[in-house]
């Protein structure tokens, strides 16, 4: 048992509340008591946490992992070039060794930014899932589908075998830290037969879809010159909706589109700095906002990013729809902070996740609110989204266990991936 003490504890609580110079006890893996009283109770351990935020962890609902060993690669390019002529030739020679390094390195980034669980879409998720549960992370992960030959057979698709198999064998693995999503790439990578099958499989097994939708307006034209069809109604059609979903990037979106995502209760995940730096454009975001979706964030891979820092994805986030719309009001800090925490954790269904509160999962990160650029404090959550770096967060702590405190990593051996993700980059490019 392990009380937290003297810190403010970020809660949401119509809004956000903040409980100023209070306790936060964790019983294992569950948080057993928030008060501005110390707990009656006794705890066989106790950390001052003066000077420090306690706040939910973050939620990294759209990456590609192991792209951090492609990081900027093919910079300066539109999406259908930048996937098309240099990352799909780099990703057809990555190993599984390379996949496990470079999840290990994405891990060291996000533990080290207050990330506690991320959606994770890629190749070799079986690797990628025994990393996560070895450095005590969460992470959904899906081997998503691609069809690129005209005349394949669903049975014979290789992805559709590893999807089924992943789930199979590590849905709920580590006491629920894996959940296994069912995963298409794309609606342009795709074809209606298998599309419309996958989904149903997914349909049987329960699970969570996760997709890319109309990233770029070139993707969205294409589709509707194809099919007379939006990507979006294109996926209603084929009964991919019928599942839970989490659809990322939606930003080339059409009126009819975002009815048929409210009517189907699809979650979309906000990517700024991707969409911004590939010229895809802007999440329509005041019309999901008033269509009542439900947004989350993420950083999509290193590759597009160049980095996993969400507090980065908060704050742009925050301030480039404001801007775009001459709104100031548009997106508030608070809506920000639960797209990043709770809704990411209910987009993943981790129920007993995503926020501070006495039975949930002890997912909780530290920030440190004494920097220079954090003084002085005239409100928490604008603090937070507006000018809090990720390296003022001090302490990463999943399921009660501290993963990550000022600079030391408990779980990953920092040495060892530098050395392997050279080795990686020498296999790779020489």
């Amino acid at each position: 048992m392990l009380l937290l003490k003297n810190a403010d504890l970020l809660l949401f609580e119509d809004g956000v509340k903040i409980l100023k110079c209070g306790y936060l006890g964790i019983d294992g893996n569950r948080i057993s008591y928030i008060g501005i009283e110390p707990p009656k109770e006794t705890y066989s351990a106790q950390k001052d946490m003066t000077g420090h935020l306690l706040m939910p962890g973050i939620y990294n609902m759209h990456t590609h992992a192991s792209m951090t060993l492609l990081r900027g690669l093919g910079s300066g390019l539109p999406l259908d070039k930048w996937l098309h002529d240099v990352i799909f030739p780099v990703e057809a020679r990555l190993t599984a060794e390379d996949i496990s390094v470079g999840t290990r390195l994405a891990m060291l980034e996000m533990l080290a930014s207050g990330i506690v669980s991320f959606s994770d879409m890629y190749d070799n998720p079986d690797i990628t899932a025994d990393e996560v549960l070895k450095a005590g992370m969460r992470a959904n992960l899906n081997r998503p589908l691609l069809v690129l030959s005209q005349t394949e057979d669903y049975e014979a698709n290789w992805r559709v075998q590893k999807s089924r198999r992943f789930f199979s064998e590590y849905n709920g693995a580590g006491n629920g830290k894996i959940v296994a999503d069912f995963g298409i790439h794309a609606e342009y990578t795709s074809q209606a037969s298998h599309v419309q099958r996958y989904a149903e499989e997914c349909l049987q097994a329960g699970a969570i879809m996760h997709l890319h939708l109309s990233e770029t307006s070139k993707e969205h034209e294409a589709c509707k010159a194809r099919y007379n069809k939006t990507p979006t109604e294109w996926f209603y059609d084929l009964g991919v909706f019928e599942n839970p979903t989490v659809a990322a990037h939606c930003v080339k979106l059409e009126e009819r589109d975002i009815e048929l995502l409210c009517e189907k209760g699809v979650v979309c995940v906000h990517n700024p700095t991707s969409n911004m730096k590939l010229g895809s454009g802007f999440m329509p975001i005041k019309k999901l906002i008033k269509a009542g979706l439900m947004l989350t964030l993420g950083t999509d891979g290193a590759a597009s990013n160049n980095n996993l820092n969400m507090f980065e994805e908060m704050h742009l986030a925050a301030i480039i729809h404001n801007g775009f719309s001459e709104d100031p009001e548009l997106i508030k800090p608070e809506d920000i902070l639960l797209m990043a925490t709770k809704n990411g954790a209910a987009a993943q269904a981790r129920p007993d996740c995503g926020e501070l509160a006495i039975g949930n999962k002890a997912d909780i990160i530290a920030v440190k609110t004494d920097a220079p650029h954090l003084l002085p404090c005239h409100g928490i959550p604008a603090l937070l989204v507006y000018s809090c770096q990720a390296s003022d967060v001090s302490m990463t702590m999943v399921d009660g266990v501290i993963l990550y405190e000022n600079g030391v990593y408990h779980t990953l051996d920092v040495e060892k991936i530098k050395y392997d993700t050279e080795r990686a980059i020498s296999r790779q490019f020489g």
